[in-house]
């Protein structure tokens, strides 16, 4: 099972976490938050032992935090070790 944070509590780790945007690229090259990969969803569900490490960990965000938990949720169960960013990028902003 994954983990869930609050995007504003997200703000004091940036820089020092693997944050990832699961939007797509154009969402990414819009506005995005600091430090963070872009890996739209498709890419990172098809291959993730091409973008992750299981010894890690990754705080997953998308737009509005609707399709991060399903994404996680997958990788979860994959054996990956992921933080669901609730609200994603638009509470990232917001606060």
């Amino acid at each position: 099972m994954y983990k869930n944070i609050r995007a504003t509590d997200l703000k004091g780790l940036v820089g020092k976490v693997n944050i990832i945007d699961i939007r797509k690229n154009y969402l990414y090259n819009i506005g995005n938050i600091p430090s963070s990969k872009n890996i739209p969803s498709s890419f990172l569900l098809m291959n993730p032992d091409k973008y992750l490490d299981k010894d890690s960990i990754y705080y997953i965000y998308c737009n509005a935090g609707l399709e991060s938990p399903k994404v996680c949720l997958e990788l979860s169960n994959r054996g990956y070790n992921v933080v669901n960013v609730l609200g994603g990028y638009n509470d990232y902003i917001s606060n």
